[in-house]
């Protein structure tokens, strides 16, 4: 047995007295390793008994075409990976940006949702991201503070607490608004408060789901 350049080349000596070669092995055999390996052993034959040509033209074709296979799976990783990094970096691009994905709601509404995050599982790209619930309309007190309330209109103070008063709303977000132009606020017995000095400046926010969704990159149906 000899060890050349990482090749393990096995050999015996016949009858005649020549050597032959009986196996050869490396993962890492090339072409040029076959074809060095095949003039030593024309060198070293029977010269009565002359290797089959064809059989060695054949050998070394299938060798060139396990090494042409070998250099297109590489070639084809390489552009698989590519394709991975282009895919997340163009994902990465619409973090904070709201997106749909075609599914609808149980009020008939498509979903609809804001990006917080993007990362690949089992080189698929993933988005993570919050299901926008619904549009709030933006209240203010008398003071021009934003005010907070819940999907119920009660009016949460600084802890989050309600307050007693109410806004009152037609759909979850949406503000009723009086003749004036007002908001509509509610006391704790659900009466009108008559010049609350509440106002709506027209801006709204969405309000998200406390939970994240999933969703592959490729079901995107809308960005906005």
């Amino acid at each position: 047995m000899a060890v050349e350049n990482n090749v393990t080349v096995n050999s015996s000596r016949g009858a005649d007295g020549n050597s032959y070669t009986t196996s050869v092995a490396n993962d890492e055999l090339t072409n040029n390793d076959f074809l060095r390996l095949m003039l030593e052993q024309l060198k070293m034959q029977d010269p009565t008994k002359p290797m089959d040509s064809e059989q060695m033209l054949t050998t070394q074709m299938q060798m060139s075409s396990i090494n042409t296979n070998l250099e297109t799976i590489k070639t084809m990783q390489y552009l698989a990976d590519s394709f991975k990094q282009s895919n997340i970096s163009n994902a990465a691009t619409i973090i904070g940006k709201n997106i749909e994905d075609g599914n609808v709601g149980d009020n008939g509404v498509t979903k609809a949702y804001t990006v917080n995050s993007v990362e690949t599982v089992d080189g698929e790209v993933i988005l993570k991201a919050r299901q926008i619930l619904y549009i709030e309309d933006q209240v203010r007190d008398k003071d021009g503070n934003y005010v907070f309330y819940d999907v119920k209109g009660q009016i949460l103070d600084e802890n989050g607490k309600p307050t007693g008063k109410k806004v009152a709303l037609e759909d979850p977000g949406r503000v009723i608004i009086d003749k004036d132009g007002n908001p509509v606020i509610l006391d704790e017995n659900n009466e009108i408060i008559e010049d609350s000095g509440y106002t709506v400046d027209g801006s709204t926010m969405p309000v998200y789901s406390d939970q994240l969704s999933a969703i592959p990159f490729s079901q995107v149906t809308k960005i906005f």
